[in-house]
């Protein structure tokens, strides 16, 4: 569970700050709310799931979060049949959007004490903390990559055709 402030650290407070304003800049989202220790990015059409920017622990991570469990369901089915690693097309979804450095850290899926699904992956950040502009950069590559990613997956885009 993310901590009820950036890590208390002025840097991470900046790195959250800039990933909201490179998730605005790209024009993917609907809405992009910085709370605390979270950026939220709610895609146009799909009010039941987000893409996250959250400070844990100390950790960054980029995921993708829903209370709907028939959708997180659906990407778990999908990946199952197509025997898709989703490590791999995170990834290269993340490459393909100019992140280089560090490997993400293998992603996790779990269910949040708020009740939520969760995927999600840790982005290296700069030793003993976020390293500035460039760790910014590479966490919005990341969440871009995890936005290519999971439209692709499960009913993302029929949920946001739907609301068409």
């Amino acid at each position: 569970m993310a901590s009820n402030h950036a890590g208390g650290s002025p840097e991470f407070v900046e790195l959250l700050r800039s990933a909201a304003e490179g998730a605005r800049r790209s024009g993917l989202f609907a809405r992009v709310e910085q709370n605390g220790s979270t950026v939220e990015c709610v895609p146009e059409g799909v009010e039941n799931a987000a893409y996250r920017v959250e400070v844990d622990g100390g950790r960054v991570f980029v995921g993708w979060a829903s209370p709907d469990r028939w959708m997180s369901q659906s990407i778990e089915a999908e990946l199952n049949w197509t025997g898709d690693d989703l490590q791999e097309l995170l990834a290269d979804e993340c490459r393909s959007h100019g992140y280089e450095g560090a490997p993400i850290g293998q992603f996790e899926h779990f269910r949040s004490e708020a009740k939520e699904f969760v995927f999600r992956n840790e982005v290296p950040v700069g030793k003993g903390g976020p390293g500035g502009a460039r760790d910014a950069e590479r966490v919005v590559q990341c969440l871009l990559g995890y936005e290519a990613t999971f439209r692709e997956l499960g009913d993302m885009r029929r949920a946001a055709s739907e609301e068409e």
